[in-house]
This record gives C-alpha cells, sequence and structure tokens, in this order.
C-alpha cells in the first residue's frame, strides 16, 4: 500500500516500511547511533531482511509498502522491569511511606484479585504500554495464588494487546507476604519449568527466573532461580538493594553486603540483572561489574517511593550492563520508556551535579537495545536478522522541534502526541495514535468493574 499513514491488516511474508528517516545502530560513532533519510525496511515475517532505499532492495517491489509520511521510525523502547498488576493500584497510596504504600495498597488488595483481576490489570498496562511506545514488556509477576493460571492471564493480555512478553517469573517464600505470592521452592522451579517449556517456541512470549529479593525468597529460592538461569542461559532477574533496610537486614543475618551475600550462596553470576541497587556499596559495584552483570533502572520509580537514586553512570563505567524500567503502575503512575530515558539522563546529573555527566544516546539504548540485552530478546535495535518492533514518531510534532537533534529532542522532549504508529513483528498495535487489537473504552469497562469488585479506594 503506498498512500497515507494507514496499515491495512493482513498477514504477508514481506512488508516493506518507507518513512522518512531511520534510527539505526553506528558502532562507530561516539553516540552509537545515527539518523538516515531516505531508507527503508524490509521485513520477513517478523524479521528484518533488509534495509536501505526502496531502488536498492529487489524484493521490495513486490512487499506489501507501508508508507509512513513525515516519520522517522525508530526501535520500539522495551519495559525492562515492570509489575502489570499493580496498574489497577494506581493512585491508592501515593504520598505515603513505603510501609504504608506496601501494607495498605499492593498487600491489601492483590489476594483478591484473581485470574480475572490479574487479566484487567495487566490489560490496563500493556495497553498503556503500546500507546507509549512499548514493544516489550519484562512482567516480574508474582501473583501466584492460582497457580500458573494467573501466569497466563498475563500472556493472554499481552497477546491481546499485540505487545511482546518476557515473563519474568518469580520465586517468593517469604512468609510475611500475602500468601498468593508465596510458594515452596519445588513448586516455583515446577511451575517456572512448565511455563518455560510451554512458551519454548512461542515467538512473542518467553519465561525468565526472578527470584523476588534477598528479603522475600530464601538462599534456597534464590539458588534454585540462579541455578536454572545457568542450566537453560537465561538472565535472571532479582530485586536488590532498593531500599536502606533490605541492606541492614542482609548485614544483620549474613554479616555481608547485598553482593556479598550473593557470593555466600554462590549466585553471583554474569546472567544475573539486579533492579534498583539504589544502595549498593562500591565494592559490590565492583564485583558485579567484574561479571558483567545488569542493572534493570527504575529512576521514576525510586523517586516517586522516595527509595533515592541509584549510581547508574558508576555502575555502567564499573563494567554493569544497563537496561531500564517503568516498575509497577502504582510505585511511578506511568509506564513509558522513553518518560525513563529523560529520568534516567537527569537523574544522574543531579547526581554528579554536571549537566554533562549523562547524555540523550546512551539514555535512548538503555531503553532499547539495553533492555534487548538483559531481557534475553533480539530486539532493540533497527538492525537485519532482529525482530521487526518499531516506533514510528511524527516529525512535524510540536515536541520535536526544532530540528537541530533530533536524538536529544526524543529523549528530552518527546510528547505522546509524537508516538503516532507502534509494530511488533511488524504487525500494528497502534495506528495513527489509537489501539488496533483492542477498545480503550472496554479496558476502562473492565478496571472500572474490577475495581468494584475488590472494593479498591485511596488511602
Amino acid at each position: 500500500m503506498d498512500g497515507p499513514n494507514t496499515v491495512e491488516p493482513g498477514e504477508q511474508e514481506k512488508v516493506f516500511f518507507e518513512p522518512d528517516a531511520l534510527l539505526l545502530p553506528d558502532p562507530d560513532s561516539e553516540e552509537g547511533l545515527k539518523i538516515v533519510w531516505g531508507d527503508g525496511v524490509l521485513c520477513h515475517n517478523d524479521r528484518i531482511e533488509q534495509i536501505g532505499p526502496r531502488d536498492t532492495i529487489e524484493e521490495a517491489k513486490n512487499a506489501r509498502t507501508v508508507r509512513l509520511r513525515d516519520r522517522i521510525l525508530v526501535p520500539g523502547t522495551i519495559n525492562a522491569h515492570n509489575h502489570s498488576f499493580q496498574s489497577l493500584l494506581r493512585g491508592v497510596a501515593d504520598d505515603r511511606p513505603f510501609l504504608v504504600w506496601r501494607d495498605e495498597a499492593l498487600y491489601r488488595y492483590a489476594p483478591h484479585l484473581g485470574k480475572e483481576g490479574v487479566y484487567t490489570g495487566a490489560l490496563l498496562a500493556f495497553a498503556e504500554m503500546a500507546r507509549m511506545g512499548v514493544t516489550t514488556v519484562c512482567d516480574f509477576f508474582y501473583v501466584h495464588g492460582e497457580g500458573i493460571e494467573t501466569d497466563l492471564a498475563v500472556v493472554q493480555a499481552a497477546r491481546d494487546v499485540g505487545i511482546r512478553l518476557v515473563l519474568a517469573r518469580t520465586f517468593y517464600d517469604w512468609d510475611g507476604a500475602p500468601e498468593c505470592f508465596q510458594e515452596s521452592p519445588d513448586e516455583a522451579e515446577r511451575a517456572f519449568r512448565e511455563l518455560h517449556t510451554m512458551f519454548s517456541s512461542a515467538a512473542d512470549v518467553s519465561v525468565l527466573p526472578a527470584p523476588h529479593s534477598p528479603h522475600g525468597a530464601s538462599a534456597e529460592m534464590i539458588q534454585r532461580g540462579a541455578g536454572i538461569a545457568s542450566e537453560l542461559d537465561l538472565p535472571w532477574h532479582l530485586h536488590l538493594a532498593e531500599e536502606l533496610f533490605e541492606v541492614d537486614e542482609i548485614r544483620e543475618h549474613s554479616g555481608t553486603t547485598p553482593v556479598g551475600y550473593l557470593q555466600q550462596i554462590e549466585c553471583l553470576n554474569g546472567n544475573l540483572c539486579i533492579v534498583h541497587g539504589v544502595y549498593l556499596p562500591d565494592e559490590d559495584i565492583a564485583a558485579l561489574g567484574e561479571v558483567g552483570a545488569g542493572v534493570l533502572h527504575c529512576p521514576s520509580s525510586n523517586m516517586f517511593l522516595g527509595d533515592g537514586a541509584a549510581p547508574l553512570r558508576t555502575m555502567l563505567a564499573k563494567g554493569m550492563r544497563g537496561a531500564l524500567g517503568s516498575d509497577g503502575g502504582c510505585s511511578n503512575n506511568r509506564v513509558s520508556v522513553f518518560e525513563e530515558m529523560r529520568m534516567a539522563a537527569l537523574l544522574q546529573k543531579v547526581i554528579a551535579t554536571d549537566g554533562g555527566a549523562f547524555d540523550a544516546p546512551t539514555a535512548f539504548r538503555l531503553g532499547t537495545e539495553g533492555g534487548a540485552d538483559l531481557c534475553g530478546v533480539d530486539a532493540g535495535q533497527i538492525a537485519v536478522g532482529r525482530l521487526a518492533d518499531f516506533v514510528s514518531l511524527d516529525l512535524a510534532d510540536l515536541s520535536l522541534q526544532p530540528d537541530v537533534h533530533l536524538l536529544r529532542n526524543i529523549v528530552y522532549a518527546l510528547q505522546p502526541t509524537a508516538i503516532r504508529e507502534v509494530f511488533v513483528g511488524a504487525k500494528p498495535v497502534v495506528q495513527n495514535g489509537g489501539l488496533t487489537r483492542i477498545r480503550e473504552q472496554d479496558v476502562r469497562a473492565r478496571v472500572v468493574s474490577t475495581a468494584k469488585r475488590i472494593g479498591l479506594q485511596a488511602v
């Protein structure tokens, strides 16, 4: 189709995307990214096959054409850490201390969600993410009251929206948490393996082990998750040092630092991706960097809950890999990775009291290729062989003016009005700013019904 910015549905093997500009990787430049005008992207099924001007790609002649006038096509963003069900709790305990937030919002309502509530929360989160340009989300999920049925509800929500899902299946056995969070190590491993096998050949869903934290998971639980990750060569995710009390607890029961504890239980390796890491001492950051571990940085959530600011700049300098996450819908209240790019850069500038301490290209790469790396997804770049996950931005949007440095504008100035089309596996999930697979009014109706059923109210 060669015409206005519309996308007709249909199963076609070859699709040629023809925007005005592309944001491509550039390993030879300092920024690592470059804007190329006049090139297009030929996709075969859900993968990128060729990149270049239309008249240089023979197969583009017979491919279905998606003409995107006045658009720049950029890699889809990757939300590397989220708790989708928490979107239902947005506004419930805002502006309250952490323990009030946890006990009066999270612990109070999660046990009453059930499969239907989990699905509704995930549908709300994923629908909003898609509109914000998120093409892959890693959902750190731990509402296990109905076995894997609630996990499957999250998968269904992702598929209904059209977003790519990495299910970080959580291992959680702390007896102070709601019973629906808790499993034995054997139960957690059995459920993980069942899900991993179930989706081993799926193009749109993958499953990772995610011991909750040294606070929420016993040493045996953490060892199970780390062991499975090593066996299957997967990343594994773990909350670590988000709050100061967690660091104090670890020192009290193990006599060492958070990473020292992981070393004690033989769980420090390069597959580890810590979430937050706000209160890690220098020696812990050095140890993580030495093995090439990752950090899933959630700057807005850390600010929202008053946790503090993770030393991301130091982590990256010491050899850690990085990605960005929104965290839960009630510990940030927004789910835009473009916003996390901005927040990550600004927060590091504040820490360093130096406007040049962190730059836009680094922030953008964290929200795209960094997330792909730490979530084990072959996306995050517009490059041959990668998954065809794109965001189409309106070059005429006021938030991208003036065009003196477009990439900086994308990171620091972009407004949601600029996000016009979103493609996952070369298929449209957002078109002209609206969802293509579900109706927003239906999502809202489900949210209203679920909130009424569980008696949701602010504290």
